[in-house]
């Protein structure tokens, strides 16, 4: 089980199962939410992730392509993102009070593509154009 929290510590979660496949997304969007370069994040089935303080705390604002960010409304930092219909969740990693222990971090570079262009991947994972194929 792993554990996380925003950063004034009012939103507070447990993911009760396994961690799924990591990224960095570079797209515009995750840039612009995170203030970043990109967004760390990784996969969640929906029924592992629960909230375990700070519901009332918790934000979503609903992008015009139907991504659900939810986010602390006290001190803003990104918790999850979701699309309706989809049963899994994409947390931001940065958020995890645990570790993910060695070779669990993102193994992928997404939206490559669309990157900032004042940022320069210098490492050997996995780099997308867009999004990753989906698994058939």
């Amino acid at each position: 089980m792993h554990t996380g929290s925003c950063l004034c510590g009012a939103v507070q979660y447990e993911i009760r199962g396994p961690i799924g496949p990591g990224f960095y997304c570079h797209c515009a969007r995750c840039r612009k939410a995170s203030g970043s370069a990109f967004a760390s994040n990784a996969v969640v089935a929906a029924e592992h992730f629960v909230l375990t303080a700070g519901e009332d705390a918790l934000k979503t604002f609903v992008a015009d392509t139907g991504l659900h960010r939810s986010f602390c409304g006290n001190c803003g930092s990104p918790i999850i993102s979701r699309r309706e219909g989809i049963q899994q969740v994409r947390v931001r990693l940065g958020t995890l009070d645990t570790p993910l222990g060695a070779g669990q971090g993102p193994q992928a570079h997404i939206y490559v593509d669309s990157k900032a262009d004042w940022w320069e991947i210098h490492d050997e994972l996995l780099r997308y154009p867009e999004a990753p194929p989906r698994p058939r």
